[in-house]
């Protein structure tokens, strides 16, 4: 998977949120540990200037702060290392649906309970592998002090960075609800455009051939049957989609007649990989619409689905008028409805994908070519 922006965004939230479904590489996970331990070491290291820096005689000199800092890494790492291997380990025994049927207090004390039973562990082997006595000097009166309060001390740093990751956790679920609600909400706005649009052109045949409009109205309802629980689908698959986008232009078939033509061109890996539900349909409404309706001889719509490395592209490409076109004067809802669907369109892939989803409307030698950029999950 190639790094970037969005993939060690995901990855550092996974992390900070102890997300069982941790996302990105499983490396990247471990450079933001050992990133943690290397600035908490820092910390440690300051504090014990703060407090020990008057008793010592240069301490202050650069290799005072390398040589301590050093030692407060071995401890930090020691500990982080057990903690995140602990987490790691059970993993595969809380995760899935499992931990959802645990009770509140169990799901507490499992994230708050490994990383204190991982400092209760990890704390003593770091020191002793740091240099132990002979480091710490563990023979000098007050010594056995100084131990226990440290003890204490990396107990209490556990207890708030646990509290301070359970409240980002949190933060990063409501935001993931918050988004779930937004795509529902655009994908409902979507429906009813759609729908409005086949029933538009069923109407627009009652006066000129009934018969006609009463076999497209029966084919109608038999497809609405078939696919309308598609459309409420969170999820859906290229091949479902191509399904969806031919039943349609069959149903328009009806009516353009030998003014339409399509194809479609995709393998077999292709139709297998997900993507988000009614997302080609809008696109070829938009061919319909703009690129091959206002012309007389009419055209053929292609619809291409292809695997790029790890992003699936998808493309909707008309032999049309093409985009230097003068627009259709809206006729009902058509015109205007085109141009919100699109625009939610963009506004969906932009919330589900961040950068990595993209359309693009381009010009083609005839016609547009929308296309469709996601990545591979």
């Amino acid at each position: 998977m190639a790094l970037n922006r969005n993939v060690l965004r995901a990855s550092w939230r996974a992390w900070l949120s102890n997300d069982l479904n941790p996302s990105g590489p499983g490396w990247l996970a471990w450079v933001w540990t050992l990133l943690f331990c290397s600035g908490l070491a820092a910390v440690f290291t300051v504090l014990g200037f703060i407090g020990w820096g008057s008793r010592s005689r240069g301490l202050g000199s650069l290799d005072q702060w390398a040589f301590w800092f050093g030692r407060n890494l071995i401890v930090c790492l020691t500990i982080g290392v057990i903690i995140h291997l602990m987490f790691a380990l059970t993993r595969p025994w809380v995760a899935g649906g499992r931990i959802k049927a645990w009770q509140p207090w169990q799901r507490t004390a499992y994230f708050s309970g490994l990383p204190l039973l991982g400092t209760v562990i990890g704390w003593p082997l770091g020191v002793m592998l740091a240099g132990g006595q002979r480091l710490f000097r563990f023979d000098h009166p007050g010594s056995t002090n100084v131990v226990l309060a440290s003890v204490a001390l990396s107990l209490l740093v556990t207890f708030f960075l646990h509290h301070f990751f359970a409240a980002k956790s949190q933060e990063i679920e409501a935001e993931k609800r918050a988004t779930e609600a937004q795509l529902r909400l655009l994908q409902a706005q979507m429906e009813p455009h759609f729908l409005f649009n086949t029933l538009a052109n069923v109407q627009s045949l009652i006066d000129a051939d009934p018969a006609c409009a009463r076999r497209m109205l029966e084919s109608f309802t038999d497809y609405l049957r078939a696919t309308l629980t598609q459309l409420r689908c969170e999820d859906s698959t290229v091949g479902a989609e191509l399904d969806l986008a031919e039943a349609y232009l069959q149903l328009l078939q009806m009516r353009m007649e030998d003014r339409l033509a399509f194809r479609i061109e995709a393998d077999g890996d292709a139709r297998l990989l997900p993507m988000p539900p009614l997302t080609l349909q809008p696109l070829v409404e938009n061919a319909i619409h703009h690129g091959l309706e206002p012309k007389v001889e009419g055209g053929t719509v292609t619809l291409r689905a292809r695997r790029v490395g790890d992003t699936l592209c998808l493309e909707v490409q008309d032999d049309g008028l093409g985009l230097g076109a003068a627009p259709r004067r809206a006729q009902g809802h058509g015109s205007r409805g085109t141009g919100m669907a699109l625009a939610n369109l963009r506004q969906r892939l932009q919330t589900r994908f961040g950068d990595n989803g993209r359309l693009e409307v381009l010009p083609a030698q005839p016609g547009t070519l929308a296309r469709i950029t996601l990545p591979i999950t």
